[in-house]
């Protein structure tokens, strides 16, 4: 007997839904969903669903690495990982005496950086002195706390999927729980957001340094995406790298890191899904008894240059022993212009499957590359981004081979048409991704919240395939000849370095 599971009945049925509702896409979800702004500005989205006894819960922060300070790079990651570190209430044995040390610690820490920053002129043996200083306070410190007690009560209540992220223009903590855990966690998330504390602050810079060196220093792809994006944006933070600059980073302080913190306080910047078996009423009383309180921002955020318009054509060329790889980028509108609709479509047309236009072309006719993919809305959405096309040359071409046959065919498009058969097929392809992506709690809490934080109406989502049906094979064309000259283009690539 073949065992059906349970997600496999639910794709089936949103199948059958689909296809015999017709062109009516949101399937009512975005009227099942409940909104709510507390006094205070924050959001609360809440979505039924009695598929299983649990629910899923993101709480997503409109503050990311776009918003730091220049000098600083680096700061909302390491502030992510901070928030992991406990409060004055979880973690902690004896908060007062720990308090103690702690401020101790900065102190040292901060005299060590300073002396640090003398370069040549530095007083080694003033620095091997704040060394052991702050070795042996750290070591009294151990004393006093208890590490990943945050997530050691979300495991032991049940959670999984427990993650965070932090983007260029979002930071996200998500969970998932049986349905009788809710409390704990607004009991968990409400306490980091009022009373962290910013623990083995020196331990965890280390850490950070390192995931560094193994992202971007020791990693051909990360070395060159970030050399891309900082030719790509000359202005604005987009260029800068989320886990931040290296002099930046081994600088940062915990003033840096406070002073983040202070931007993740401002409830109007704050919105919470949950998703799952739940009594909405019941669920939002206890989110306005741990989050409600939170003060209202009286802060006006410091506006973001926006990037000018680029006039000419910009190349990087980065050097390493790796395999050739090519990054071309294009600069266009964010979400919801109608224009990002489009060049989603693009994107699809372009790399999405086998039978793709550029798969199809350099991986299976030609054979001349390794891979091929497009990204519609690199690096962020909160702003005007990119549309990006990564690829690696089969040995023994290059990637000026590639580029060349890449420009050549988005050239055709703006002289020939994307066909109707072609552009059916790319909207099947995102109709049947858009059904996956309401699968499950998660998916559902992650996208509800991510359309609210970002664009301020959730229900971006439920229009989405209602708006890429309008698309049409002239709206792609205009859209390509619009953005993709060659004054707008930055190409990236990189060589193997030669012995």
């Amino acid at each position: 007997m073949i065992k059906i599971h349970k997600f496999q009945i639910i794709f089936f049925v949103l199948l059958i839904f689909f296809f015999v509702a017709g062109p009516s896409y949101g399937f009512d979800l975005e009227k099942r969903v409940i909104k709510t702004k507390l006094k205070n500005g924050l959001t609360v989205l809440m979505l039924e669903r009695h598929v299983s006894p649990t629910v899923s819960l993101y709480i997503r922060y409109r503050v990311g690495a776009a918003d730091e300070t220049e000098g600083e790079t680096g700061a909302a990651h390491f502030l992510e990982h901070m928030m992991f570190k406990g409060t004055k209430t979880i973690g902690t044995k004896n908060y007062p005496r720990e308090k103690k040390i702690l401020v101790e610690i900065e102190k040292t820490g901060d005299a060590l950086d300073k002396e640090k920053s003398r370069g040549q002129n530095a007083d080694q043996q003033k620095i091997q002195a704040l060394k052991a200083t702050l070795s042996k306070l750290q070591a009294q410190h151990k004393k006093y706390f208890i590490p990943n007690e945050i997530d050691r009560l979300y495991t032991e209540n049940g959670g999984l999927d427990m993650n965070a992220s932090t983007g260029q223009d979002v930071t996200t903590y998500q969970v998932s729980l049986p349905a009788n855990k809710i409390e704990l966690w607004a009991r968990i998330e409400s306490d980091r957001l009022r009373n962290p504390v910013f623990r083995e602050f020196y331990t965890e810079r280390d850490v950070i340094m390192e995931e560094r060196r193994q992202r971007v220093e020791t990693d051909p792809h990360g070395k060159l995406y970030e050399q891309f994006l900082s030719t790509a944006f000359k202005i604005h933070p987009y260029g800068r790298p989320i886990i931040g600059r290296p002099a930046d980073m081994i600088n940062l302080k915990p003033a840096s890191i406070k002073n983040m913190f202070q931007k993740y306080q401002a409830p109007d910047s704050i919105v919470i899904a949950v998703v799952g078996d739940i009594k909405p009423d019941n669920t939002l009383k206890l989110i306005e008894k741990y989050f409600g309180g939170i003060p209202p921002s009286q802060k006006i955020p410091a506006g973001i240059p926006a990037e000018p318009a680029q006039t000419e054509e910009r190349r990087v060329v980065v050097n390493f022993d790796a395999n050739p790889q090519l990054l071309i980028g294009y600069h266009k509108p964010t979400a919801p212009a109608y224009e990002d609709y489009v060049l989603d479509v693009l994107e699809t047309i372009l790399t999405k499957g086998r039978t793709s236009r550029l798969y199809n072309l350099l991986v299976t006719e030609l054979g001349v590359a390794k891979s091929i993919s497009a990204y519609n809305g690199t690096p962020g959405t909160r702003y005007p981004n990119l549309f990006m096309i990564s690829a690696e040359p089969r040995f023994p071409h290059t990637n000026s081979q590639l580029e060349k046959i890449i420009l050549r065919e988005i050239d055709k498009i703006k002289s020939q048409p994307i066909s109707t058969a072609e552009l059916h097929k790319a909207k099947k392809h995102l109709r049947m991704g858009y059904i996956k992506s309401l699968d499950s709690n998660s998916q559902l809490a992650s996208t509800l919240s991510y359309y609210e934080v970002l664009l301020g109406d959730y229900r971006y989502f439920a229009n989405y395939l209602n708006t890429i049906e309008k698309v049409s094979p002239g709206d792609i064309q205009n859209a390509v000849k619009r953005y993709f000259s060659k004054e707008n283009r930055t190409i990236a690539e990189l060589n193997k370095k030669k012995d």
